[in-house]
């Protein structure tokens, strides 16, 4: 397919963002109910995503047959159980050169605007694309920019788009063993130009929503911010960071990893920490440190941890559920990783075939509770379209975790048993008292000042209203 030359628009593009970022940091101002200083977002969230929830998935593990157009099936359950957006691992060529293990890495691009042929073809991917509009779904593919394939085209018509060490060779990412990939050189602006047509393309010719960007803290934040810009100009885009780099949703992303509260999560449930280590976190360190209307990613496992660090099972045991509780109702936006809701035990081959078993959607009704709760009610909604978390202190704070979140009419209480042992229940304060509904129980509850709940190991409570 023929490349577009964007060489002299982007450029102009480029001059047009500087002056238009400047004159939106010109307009920033302090919030009047904070005390620190802290940025607001200049980031345009598309309307859609304001109660989102994201669906992680891996095309050539998801079915036996490994393809768009076997996983398509799945797309009722998905709708049903209300995810909104699919995120696709990379579903480009993968490179053959240095290639690891017998598929190789989705992450080893050999062609931008291609398709891996073990998924299907490029009419596939659009044809799934726009079936997942249909179904009022949104779809964004995973980017990386950061390195390609060492028999990506480029190697041969702009070898000057690549470090290369002091013999002029191409080298692996710096600090890494990503052996089957060659580090992109940003210093090199041709390089921004030809890497943002590449995205161009997936938006304006197949109407992707958006994209997952790899990696992205290892690329300049002053390529992103061009790129987004450039972006928006052909339609509104959802802009994911696998990082967790407050300076990248200034301006260019919706959204990056909360891999503090993750780590910590796992910390907690080897019993390496307890809930002073979320107080700190959602309390103390997390205020001010991202721009303000940021989405902070919350999840229990993606295809990194569930590959290489451990199945949920192997990192939370019997607190898995009670952390998927915590992750879908703090701020920010939750994450499932395909077959979470099956209860996937295995650790998933990155670079084999190894395919999810179905059969039993343990978790689904489950996560379908906690989405449909997400989506209706506006307390749990990302960003600033809602409620601020505003602690609850109880009589055992190392144990229990309690928090409200409140927005317009809407509210939600939860109470969460962060330890192996039973616990009663006594809180402090006023705030939480009110009628509720049980989200997993479907009971009406009064919660008076004085109420103590008994709760069990590892027992979770969302109450809404």
């Amino acid at each position: 397919m023929e490349k577009r030359n964007l060489k002299l628009s982007g450029k102009i593009l480029f001059l047009l963002a500087m002056v238009s970022l400047l004159s939106v940091s010109c307009q920033m101002q302090q919030p009047a109910d904070s005390t620190i200083e802290q940025l607001v977002s200049t980031v345009s969230h598309p309307e859609w995503s304001k109660n989102a929830v994201l669906y992680e998935v891996n095309v050539r593990q998801f079915t036996p047959e490994g393809t768009f157009n076997a996983f398509a099936e799945h797309l009722p359950r998905l709708k049903e159980m209300g995810v909104n957006i699919l995120w696709f691992m990379p579903v480009t060529p993968i490179g053959e050169v240095e290639r690891k293990g017998t598929l190789g890495s989705y992450y080893s691009v050999q062609d931008y605007t291609g398709i891996n042929p073990e998924f299907g073809t490029r009419e596939d991917f659009t044809i799934l694309v726009n079936q997942i509009h249909e179904m009022g779904m949104y779809v964004i593919i995973d980017w990386v920019a950061n390195h390609t394939a060492w028999d990506h085209a480029w190697t041969q018509t702009n070898p000057d788009f690549y470090y290369t060490d002091a013999d002029g060779s191409f080298t692996p990412p710096h600090d890494t063993d990503w052996s089957d990939v060659i580090q992109l050189d940003y210093q090199n602006h041709d390089l921004w130009d030809a890497m943002i047509s590449e995205m161009r393309y997936w938006v304006e010719e197949v109407n992707i929503d958006g994209f997952r960007c790899d990696v992205a803290y290892l690329v300049p934040t002053e390529f992103w911010n061009r790129a987004r810009l450039e972006l928006e100009g052909v339609k509104p885009v959802f802009m994911l960071a696998e990082a967790d780099h407050p300076e990248l949703n200034e301006h260019a992303f919706n959204a990056g990893y909360s891999w503090t509260s993750h780590h910590t999560m796992n910390r907690i449930a080897q019993g390496e920490d307890d809930v002073s280590a979320l107080d700190k976190y959602f309390f103390e360190e997390n205020q001010g440190n991202y721009p303000l209307g940021t989405y902070k990613i919350n999840f229990i496992s993606n295809h990194d941890e569930n590959s290489w660090a451990g199945t949920v099972f192997d990192r939370l045991g019997d607190a898995m559920q009670t952390f998927a509780v915590l992750s879908n109702t703090v701020e920010g936006m939750f994450l499932l990783y395909n077959g979470q809701e099956a209860g996937l035990d295995k650790m998933l081959e990155f670079f084999e075939k190894d395919e999810i078993d179905w059969n039993d959607l343990k978790y689904q009704d489950f996560y379908t509770k906690l989405f449909e709760l997400k989506a209706s009610n506006r307390a749990l909604w990302n960003g600033l379209a809602g409620g601020k978390m505003e602690r609850v202190n109880t009589n055992d704070d190392e144990s229990i975790f309690a928090f409200t979140r409140e927005k317009d009419e809407d509210k939600v209480f939860v109470v969460l048993n962060i330890s192996a042992k039973p616990k009663v229940v006594k809180f402090s304060g006023e705030n939480f008292a009110g009628n509720y509904t049980e989200l997993f129980s479907a009971q009406e509850k009064t919660i008076t000042t004085d109420v103590m709940l008994e709760m069990e190991p590892w027992a979770y409570k969302v109450y809404y209203k």
